[in-house]
């Protein structure tokens, strides 16, 4: 059986500015299939390839397809979704397969839209979508689909959702492929080398509003570090990568296996020739503040901090649980350790005015992070903060929910102001940077990296890919009243979406009444203290049909 995985072609002008990232889910589902005897799997990797759709099309054809499988975070949904339209045109007996973050959540808005999907897989995939091609070699399929677990699919005119699959328990079971991608065109610019993100954990236990990854991955497991060595030591012996950034959403904290990580990669030699970066809380950097540089000796040489705001006011409605004071703590602990800092805000809620932007970009100066991101808030339809703030969500075209577009219309602001307002945080922040820092401090690695970075954003900005500005038509503060973000605003929510989101709604007002008829309880990320050893239950549904 034939079985061909697309990664569908979207570029938002974001993350890409330091290069392309290679798609992890192709080698962890391929991996998984491999190991079960399904051994013809082909890899298009549309987005690395810019490929249109005629070329997309010529490629189905040639291939001849059983399975089409694709996936799609929010921005790219529609894309994801055109890619399985083309497959049932041209290899109408391939099972259209879609998978990711997007679907997981959303299904009955996309099985409304795109009713040529023939089945989504939701949440974690390897084996749910293992189950899944077994049941379709068997020729069982369509026949047994309501007895596979964590898939959803139109039976007629009904949206059928079956019982929620549990969670991966053996994540070390997973024997990824790498061997699938294209590896000559995963380059991390700021170093020139090829780039890898494996992963150790899944999961998070903290429920920050915005963020949705939570309740994507559900529970919080860790790999063995000994196998994820292994891991990144053959991504380096057998496809030369050079820099690899760790997929977890805190890859911290469990303290003691993130320790023998790092132990590890030392006892092999690895940081002389392969440096890493994660993304982390201040609180952590703060717990091992005496440990940094052992991680430095490791290879890490980049975190990412989610510092999201500079009021306070917005780290408490994102419901981060840090203070203000704390980030620029954990940004000096983290320089004098010589590890790369970047400093992540958030902007462009509807309470965004130019006086907190300012703010943002006075803060950012005065914590003299390596490097800062402006990403506008990104209203992700199935997170907590959303449903708050839903009544003042106007925009509904989901290609552009992808951090570099105003989808909120702040009160006090245009979208074409907002947008004006953070180019000027990043021209005068890199700007100093450049002229100031970059060229003179440090020497050897810090400074052809702080120049490498520097490259990638000027590369971005001179092909005007940074932030989409081509497309919205930006060219400086003359053209802030002249941008269109062209907004499909045809994008509309599906009935059956809205009925599931009313739902939910009403169960959550239930579930916060009875919780506060209650003791106070502490939530998993209440805590100022983080485990050496952390494990949550998994969670579970009926099935539902609708």
């Amino acid at each position: 059986m034939r079985i061909v995985l697309v990664q569908p072609n979207y570029h938002s002008g974001g993350a890409e500015i330091a290069g392309n990232w290679p798609p992890a889910w192709v080698a962890y589902l391929a991996g998984h299939l491999k190991d079960a005897g399904f051994t013809d799997i082909t890899f298009i990797d549309a987005m690395t390839n810019h490929m249109d759709d005629d070329a997309l099309r010529a490629r189905l054809v040639e291939l001849a397809p059983d399975v089409v499988g694709t996936t799609a975070i929010t921005p790219s949904i529609y894309k994801a979704e055109e890619v399985l339209k083309i497959a049932a045109e041209v290899a109408p007996h391939a099972v259209r397969v879609l998978g990711g973050i997007h679907a997981t959540f959303m299904y009955k808005q996309v099985l409304s839209e795109a009713p040529w999907i023939d089945v989504i897989v939701r949440g974690e995939g390897e084996e749910i979508f293992r189950e899944l091609i077994r049941t379709i070699a068997a020729g069982d399929w369509p026949a047994n689909r309501r007895s596979i677990k964590g898939l959803a699919f139109l039976d007629g005119d009904q949206i059928v959702a079956t019982q929620a699959a549990a969670t991966v328990k053996e994540l070390d079971a997973i024997n990824p492929d790498w061997s699938l991608l294209e590896w000559s065109k995963y380059i991390y610019v700021p170093l020139g080398v090829r780039v890898a993100i494996p992963n150790m954990a899944r999961g998070c236990p903290f429920t920050c509003s915005f963020c949705s990854q939570w309740k994507f991955w559900r529970d919080y497991r860790v790999r063995d570090p000994i196998k994820v060595v292994d891991e990144i030591e053959k991504l380096v012996n057998e496809n030369g990568v050079g820099f690899f950034i760790l997929a977890d959403e805190e890859p911290t904290i469990n303290r003691k296996k993130f320790i023998r990580f790092c132990e590890e990669l030392i006892a092999r030699g690895l940081p002389d020739r392969v440096k890493w970066g994660i993304n982390t809380r201040v609180t952590d950097i703060y717990r091992d503040r005496d440990l940094l540089k052992f991680y430095r000796k490791a290879g890490l040489v980049h975190v990412s901090l989610g510092t999201e705001a500079a009021a306070q006011l917005k780290l408490d409605q994102f419901n981060k649980e840090t203070k203000v004071e704390e980030n620029k703590e954990a940004i000096r602990l983290l320089r004098e350790a010589d590890i790369f800092t970047e400093a992540q805000f958030i902007v462009g809620l509807d309470n965004e005015t130019p006086e907190t932007l300012e703010e943002t970009f006075q803060m950012a100066w005065d914590w003299q992070p390596d490097l800062a991101n402006w990403a506008m808030y990104t209203p992700w339809p199935f997170t907590p903060l959303f449903q708050e703030l839903k009544d003042k969500v106007e925009i509904f075209d989901f290609s552009k929910y992808n951090f570099v577009t105003p989808i909120m219309a702040p009160e006090a602001m245009t979208r074409g102001e907002l947008l004006n307002g953070v180019m000027k945080n990043y021209r005068r922040f890199y700007s100093r940077k450049a002229l100031f820092h970059y060229p003179w401090r440090g020497t050897g690695f810090r400074r052809r990296y702080l120049l490498g970075c520097l490259k990638a954003f000027l590369r971005a900005g001179f092909q005007r890919t940074f932030y989409d500005l081509g497309k919205a038509g930006y060219w400086g503060p003359q053209s802030k009243d002249k941008v269109n973000f062209n907004f499909d605003r045809t994008r509309k929510i599906a009935p059956a979406q809205m009925e599931d989101w009313d739902g939910a709604a009403d169960r959550a007002a239930q579930a916060r009444a009875r919780r506060e008829a209650r003791a106070p309880l502490v939530a998993c990320g209440g805590s100022v203290e983080q485990l050496d050893e952390f494990q949550m239950p998994p969670t579970a549904t009926a099935e539902t049909v609708h």
